[in-house]
């Protein structure tokens, strides 16, 4: 037990920080990127916050620690813990039937008697550190009975839970062996937080059928054991980016001349079509492939005059779909590449690595077209990063109407990926889109992203359950 109580406790897979160890044993710490991070730390720092996780790697752990008023709790996790619980039960369970089913779910006993072990050491940890009264705030998929097993040890705090993938219709969950433990774990919560209210809408439907609780509005009836009725409520919280960072950023001149020099080593082309993605089968980056290939293959787009720039960035490796899927998109960019490219000009360039934050704002000025193609997606942070970076008011975003950003991002070109015909047909007019339509478009979705960014989500969540 940590001798240090704080009044919010963030709890999520992953800590906020990424830790070196010299060979002397010495350790350096530093924050994690990403904007769930950057829209918490002044939050936890003003509230001597902790956020409890797992440090990254197998059978280690260290002794808490304070980095940017964040203080670190982490949860040591062994290599049969991650086997089982984060690729097995997390990613090879929950992901696949969460997100439609788009690959098939796998339901094996000690998968999800692992996801059962781990979630308790999470809630140990932090109803070891919570303050009397204090705040609890569990997140995502991974941790879905940790709400109410802190609850049960800690019915003192507040519990908030936010979902950041989408919740399936109960035709899909109800496949799922161990649904109402899940439904149950869930309603430890006092707030739970979805992406959209389709999400929330469908969790609601589950509890109905699946536990026999009744609904009230947003709002569920818990029969507690001592025969008391608790509300909880489930509500749609859209998550967003540092919209002022990533402006800060595209606005750098060291930023705005290296998408200058992108745009010269493509060869100055009149239209860059881009993409970047977790090479996750959710994301429609095959569907994406395909269009632009028969686009190609049918001269309604020609190279030079075109190239598409697809950024994948590696994920899950340890898993066969996933090993699959990298297979499948890297033969079709040879494909293209070889049938469509000549020397000093590429149709296509394909990278399967990381990007740096600067090499990511230059991508998303230099790119005339952003392509967001998921097949399933809960928000979809890309499609906000690309309009923040749009300082110049220039570019078209080509989104699908599966992602969470759609309900949001009303001004951007809505496609059903599924629907090849269709994706062409807004890639070319996205490709053939005037100055003016351009300027107009972005300037209603860099309002709405600006206006509504990651802080303005965190307050929002924090603040309502503080009501609760």
């Amino acid at each position: 037990m940590t001798a240090t109580l704080s009044d919010l406790v963030v709890v999520s897979n992953r800590l906020p920080i990424d830790v070196s160890v010299a060979a002397d044993g010495s350790m350096t710490y530093r924050r994690s990127p990403g904007g769930l991070v950057a829209a918490l730390q002044p939050v936890l720092s003003a509230r001597s916050g902790a956020w409890i996780g797992w440090p990254g790697a197998p059978d280690f752990s260290f002794e808490p620690v304070r980095l940017d008023g964040i203080l670190s709790i982490p949860v040591a996790l062994t290599a049969e813990d991650i086997a089982d619980y984060y690729e097995g039960f997390s990613n090879a369970t929950l992901w696949p039937l969460y997100h439609d089913v788009i690959t098939q779910p796998e339901y094996h006993r000690e998968w999800h008697e692992a996801y059962r072990t781990v979630n308790a050491k999470f809630a140990e940890a932090a109803a070891s550190s919570a303050a009397e009264g204090g705040t609890v705030w569990v997140h995502d998929y991974q941790l879905q009975l940790a709400p109410s097993m802190i609850k049960q040890l800690r019915p003192d705090v507040k519990v908030g839970f936010f979902n950041h993938i989408p919740f399936p219709p109960e035709a899909l969950f109800a496949q799922l062996p161990w649904r109402r433990e899940i439904l149950m774990g869930l309603l430890g919560a006092d707030l739970i937080g979805f992406q959209r209210a389709q999400d929330a809408g469908n969790f609601r439907s589950c509890v109905r059928r699946l536990t026999g609780l009744a609904t009230r509005g947003h709002q569920i009836l818990v029969r507690e054991s001592d025969g008391s009725v608790r509300d909880v409520l489930s509500a749609a919280f859209p998550i967003s980016i540092d919209s002022a960072a990533v402006d800060a950023r595209a606005r750098l001149p060291r930023v705005q001349a290296r998408a200058r020099e992108i745009r010269s080593e493509l060869g100055n082309p009149d239209r860059i079509l881009f993409g970047v993605d977790r090479l996750d089968y959710t994301k429609g980056i095959a569907h994406r492939l395909k269009a632009y290939e028969e686009l190609l293959r049918e001269r309604r787009l020609k190279v030079p005059g075109v190239v598409m720039v697809q950024v994948a960035s590696p994920s899950r490796v340890g898993v066969s779909a996933y090993q699959t899927l990298r297979d499948d998109v890297e033969t079709t960019v040879g494909r293209i590449a070889g049938d469509f490219g000549s020397l000093g000009s590429p149709a296509i360039h394909y990278l399967h690595q990381n990007q740096d934050a600067d090499e990511m704002a230059a991508l998303y000025l230099a790119a005339d077209v952003m392509l967001v193609t998921a097949l399933r997606d809960g928000m979809n942070l890309v499609a906000k990063e690309y309009v923040a970076s749009r300082v110049d008011g220039r570019g078209a975003l080509v989104l699908s109407e599966f992602a969470g950003a759609a309900d949001e991002l009303r001004h951007a070109l809505l496609v059903n990926p599924h629907d090849i015909d269709g994706l062409k047909a807004s890639i070319l007019r996205a490709a053939a889109m005037t100055p003016k339509e351009q300027r107009r478009r972005m300037q209603a979705l860099r309002r709405r992203v600006i206006e509504n960014d990651v802080s303005r989500w965190a307050s929002s969540f924090l603040d309502t359950l503080a009501r609760r």
